[in-house]
Formats: structure tokens, sequence, C-alpha cells
């Protein structure tokens, strides 16, 4: 069986969780599979949205990869590609997440709204709206 190539990013996650319904409750996301630690944590969990992969994993000592709360920040935002923006961010916030940005309608044609989910991940909610405008705008940015 041949692999799509495809991003599947893992997130990390700290130490004791058991509950991540979040990402079923904000985005519709199915879990896939579940790994769990003795105590009935999520050590590693398989999550789809939409078809799309990514996991959940422990932060581990010592491997380099740590939980954004562990952080207080995180390196990288993961965009959600959806048809209702408003409808999306509106849902994961009600589902626990914290609305960092509301959702506009921006120059360089998207929709965007940010929100951090409850294990602290930045999440962009986007839609293109008009694809024209990123060719005609290339190198007018000041």
């Amino acid at each position: 069986m041949k692999t799509t190539t495809a991003f599947a990013p893992m997130l990390a996650i700290g130490h004791g969780v058991t509950d991540i319904d979040f990402y079923k409750n904000a985005f519709g996301a199915d879990e896939l599979w579940r790994v769990c630690n003795d105590d009935g944590s999520v050590h590693v969990a398989g999550i789809s949205i939409d078809g799309a992969l990514f996991h959940l994993h422990e932060a581990m000592d010592n491997s380099g990869v740590f939980s954004p709360d562990s952080v207080k920040g995180v390196t990288a935002t993961i965009g959600l590609m959806t048809d209702d923006v408003h409808a999306v961010t509106e849902r994961a916030v009600a589902a626990g997440a914290i609305l960092a940005s509301p959702v506009q309608d921006y120059d360089y044609g998207y929709r965007q709204g940010e929100i951090i989910d409850p294990f602290g991940h930045r999440w962009i909610i986007e839609k293109i709206i008009n694809p024209g405008a990123l060719s005609s705008g290339i190198n007018q940015f000041d």
C-alpha cells in the first residue's frame, strides 16, 4: 500500500491528561486510537478531522518535546481550513478554547480567527475567500 504524502502534526500534551474530547466537540474530530499509561492517562492518540490526521502525545522528559503550558508558548500554529470559519471558531470556544483573535477578513484573501485550545495549542481557523488576492499582491507588503 502506497502512503500518500501528508502532514500529520504531533501536538504535545502534559502528563496526566485523560480527557481529549475537546477535539471531538470543537472540530467534529474522530479519535482513531489511543494508547494509555498505567494510570489511564493518554500517552498517544491518533485523531482525524475530516480525514486530516494528527497525534496527541504526552510530553516526555528529555525528549526535547514540550507541551505549550510547560514553556508558556508555542513554536507552531495549526491552520485548520474550513467552509464556515465563524461556526467552527464559535464551537471551539464553546468547547473550552480561548478566543485569541476574532474572525475577520484580511486583504490577502483569507477569513481567519485564532483560538487557543485547552492544552495551549494555537489554531488559526481559516478559509480562502479571495484566491486571487495573494497572487495579485505579491511583493506589495511594505
